[in-house]
């Protein structure tokens, strides 16, 4: 009987063995968490999320940061109302956390120079930036506004920018819809950022 319980014992001990090597590659190959449609800022119409897909969304990024972002092991998330207001979620995995450090530092100068560059390529076009401060939250994230107006079509549009970090894990989330920047729900895209950083691991 000793002899059986033994060998039960080395059996189990072998058995969790292996399911920890199992297990080991799929902890290290967990990928960061987004945001759900319920987390962007109220809106008076429901928020929508698409699946979470590879790659960086269509023309290279975002507006304000377009090809900042490398596509490798780079993930998104867009969300959408039927009141035309509209978002998107970017998250990347750098290299090293220095090369994470490095790219924070690039969609930020980015974000804050949007508005003039805007300009600059679109004569007419009425664009200004603001920064909006730092969250603490993880290793930081800081908040941008994007505000335009084209005189010749009528249309006003009102964008928020957030970019956040996670040791390696880079996040920058979009909120956008037509408006003035008194229209914007600032506030609450503070906490949206704030829980996009959170949820990254």
């Amino acid at each position: 009987m000793n002899k059986l319980r033994t060998a039960l014992a080395t059996a189990a001990a072998a058995a969790l063995g292996l399911a920890a090597v199992a297990t080991a590659p799929a902890q290290a190959a967990a990928q960061p968490a987004f945001l759900d449609a319920s987390q962007m800022p109220p809106s008076s119409a429901p928020w929508t999320a698409t699946q979470v897909f590879t790659g960086v969304p269509e023309n290279g990024g975002v507006l304000c940061a377009p090809y900042k972002i490398p596509a490798q092991n780079t993930r998104y998330r867009e969300f959408s109302t039927d009141l035309d207001t509209n978002g998107v979620q970017v998250t990347t995995v750098a290299r090293t956390e220095a090369d994470a450090v490095k790219l924070v530092d690039t969609l930020r100068k980015a974000l804050a120079g949007c508005g003039p560059l805007l300009e600059q390529q679109n004569p007419g076009l009425q664009a200004v930036s603001a920064s909006h401060g730092k969250l603490a939250v993880e290793e930081g994230a800081w908040v941008y506004s994007l505000d335009t107006a084209d005189p010749q079509i009528g249309i006003n549009d009102i964008h928020l920018f957030s970019v956040g970090r996670d040791g390696r894990t880079v996040t920058l989330v979009r909120w956008g819809q037509m408006g003035d920047l008194k229209d914007a729900p600032l506030t609450a895209f503070r906490t949206t950022t704030k829980t996009a950083v959170s949820k990254l691991h």
